[in-house]
C-alpha cells in the first residue's frame, strides 16, 4: 500500500454546509444539533465524496461514524444512478451492538432522504433471519452486519452486490483481534472489484496496514489524536490490594453523584458475578455479556440509554460498541492488558466535547502494566488516597515486576480478580 500522504493535524471547519453535503443531510444534521465537524469528519468527507479509498485512524469518541456514513448519504443519493435491486452501501462491524447503533445514527442522519438501511447481526430468530433476508433482497440501499451473519446470507446466493458502491470496515483492529480476518477476505470475494472501501480504525497495527494493503486501493490516510483520551476526561487512580477493590468499589458508587456508570472487566464470568454482586448490595445494576439473550442485551442498552439503570457492567466489547453521549463515570475495576484498550475504555466518557470522568483499580499486580498506559498516553494519571477505614494502600512503582505467587490467579471479593489474556478475543 501506497497511500496518499494527508496532514494530520486538526482540520477546523466551522459548517457542515463548507463540505458541500446534500440539504436533506444538513437537516438531518440540524435536528440532531450537530453543525461542526469533528476533525476526522472533516478530512474524511471530502476525501470519500472525491471517490477515495481511504485508511482513517481515530479513537472512540471523535465522530468517526458520521464520517463514513455522511459521505455514502450524500453520493448514493446525490450523484449516482442504481443499479436495480443491489445494496448500495456494506458497513461491516464486529458486534451486533455496534451494528444496532450505526443504524440507528444512520436512520437519524438520513431521516430528511429517501436513503434505507438495516442492521444484519446474529443471535436473532427465524423471523428476524426472514426479515433481513427481505431487507437484503428488496432493495435496502445500506447494509450494516457483523461479518458470520452477513456471510450466512452471502453464501445462500440470494444477496445482490453487483451494484454495490461502498465497503465499510468499521473498527478493523478490533475484527481482526477477534479472529474475523478470513470472514472479512471471504465477504470481499462476494463484492465488486470495482468499488470504494473506506476503513476506519483505533490503531494502525501491521496486521492493519497488511489487511489495507489487500482491500486499498491508493488510499488516502488519516490520523486523528491517536492513543490520546479526550481532553474533558478527569483520570484518576487508586493504587489497592486485590482484597480492597469491592469496598473501594462501592465506597465509589455511594459517594460518587454519577448517574450513568460503566464498570469494566476483562472477562464475561466477572461481568456476570460484579453485577450480581452489586445488585445485591443494593445498588441499581446489570451486566452485558455474551451469555444473555439478544432480547436480554438489547433491553439491558435501552435501559441504560433511558437512564432506568444506572450501572451497566460490561466486557471490552462494549468500550467500543456503544454510542451514548452523557455517560458520566467509567470505573475499570481492573487494568486492561492492552494499553489502548484503556484509550477505549476511558474513551466513553467526555465525548462531543462533554466533561467525564474515569476511576482505574490498579492492584499491587498490575502497576507495571499500569505504568505502560501512562507511557502511552504521556502523562502521569493521578492518584487518589484509600479512606482511612480500607487501611493502608502499596506503593505505587510501575518500573518494578511484581512476582507472582500461586494464590495469585484465585478470584477475590465479588467477582473481582485478575483478568488474564481477555484482550479482545470472541466472547
Amino acid at each position: 500500500m501506497n497511500p496518499s500522504t494527508e496532514p494530520t493535524e486538526p482540520l477546523v471547519v466551522d459548517d457542515f454546509r463548507t463540505l458541500g453535503l446534500h440539504e436533506g443531510l444538513l437537516q438531518g444534521l440540524d435536528a440532531m444539533g450537530i453543525r461542526k465537524p469533528t476533525p476526522i469528519q472533516a478530512q474524511a468527507i471530502p476525501a470519500a465524496i472525491d471517490g477515495r479509498d481511504l485508511i482513517a485512524c481515530a479513537q472512540t469518541g471523535t465522530g468517526k461514524t458520521a464520517a463514513f456514513l455522511l459521505p455514502i448519504i450524500d453520493v448514493i443519493h446525490s450523484f449516482r444512478p442504481r443499479v436495480d435491486g443491489s445494496i448500495r452501501a456494506l458497513i461491516v462491524v464486529p458486534t451486533r451492538e455496534l451494528a444496532l447503533q450505526i443504524d440507528q445514527q444512520m436512520q437519524a442522519i438520513a431521516y430528511y432522504t429517501p436513503i434505507t438501511s438495516m442492521p444484519v447481526y446474529g443471535g436473532s430468530d427465524g423471523a428476524s433471519f426472514d426479515q433481513q433476508k427481505a431487507a437484503l433482497t428488496g432493495g435496502t440501499e445500506v447494509i450494516v452486519a457483523t461479518p458470520g451473519k452477513l456471510l450466512s446470507h452471502l453464501n445462500l446466493g440470494y444477496v445482490p452486490t453487483q451494484g454495490l458502491e461502498f465497503l465499510v470496515l468499521d473498527e478493523a483492529d478490533r475484527m481482526l483481534d477477534m479472529g474475523f480476518i478470513d470472514d472479512i477476505n471471504r465477504i470481499i470475494t462476494f463484492l465488486p472489484k470495482e468499488r470504494q472501501t473506506l476503513m476506519f480504525s483505533a490503531t494502525m497495527a501491521p496486521e492493519i496496514r497488511t489487511l489495507a494493503k489487500q482491500v486499498l486501493h491508493d488510499p488516502v490516510e488519516i490520523s486523528i489524536a491517536l492513543s490520546k483520551p479526550a481532553e474533558g476526561v478527569a483520570q484518576e487512580a487508586y493504587v489497592i490490594y486485590e482484597a480492597q477493590k469491592s469496598a473501594i468499589l462501592e465506597h465509589i458508587l455511594r459517594t460518587n453523584e454519577a448517574s450513568c456508570i460503566i464498570i469494566f472487566a476483562g472477562k464475561k464470568v466477572e461481568v456476570r458475578n460484579l453485577a450480581n454482586h452489586l445488585q445485591k448490595r443494593g445498588f441499581n445494576a446489570k451486566g452485558m455479556h455474551s451469555d444473555l439473550e439478544q432480547s436480554e442485551r438489547e433491553q439491558v442498552m435501552l435501559d441504560f440509554r433511558n437512564r432506568k439503570l444506572r450501572i451497566l457492567v460490561a466486557t471490552n466489547v462494549v468500550s467500543r460498541g456503544i454510542d451514548i453521549d452523557d455517560i458520566d463515570l467509567i470505573l475499570n475495576y481492573d487494568v486492561p492488558r492492552d494499553p489502548e484498550d484503556y484509550v477505549h475504555r476511558v474513551g466513553r466518557t467526555a465525548r462531543a466535547a462533554r466533561k467525564g470522568q474515569a476511576i482505574t483499580f490498579v492492584n499491587d499486580k498490575e502497576m507495571r502494566e499500569f505504568g505502560n498506559i501512562e507511557k502511552l498516553i504521556g502523562y502521569e494519571v493521578k492518584k487518589m488516597p484509600l479512606p482511612e477505614s480500607l487501611g493502608p494502600a502499596p506503593a505505587y512503582r510501575p518500573e518494578e515486576r511484581v512476582k507472582k505467587t500461586p494464590n495469585d490467579n484465585r478470584r477475590q471479593g465479588g467477582g473481582g480478580g485478575r483478568s488474564q489474556g481477555s484482550g479482545g478475543r470472541r466472547r
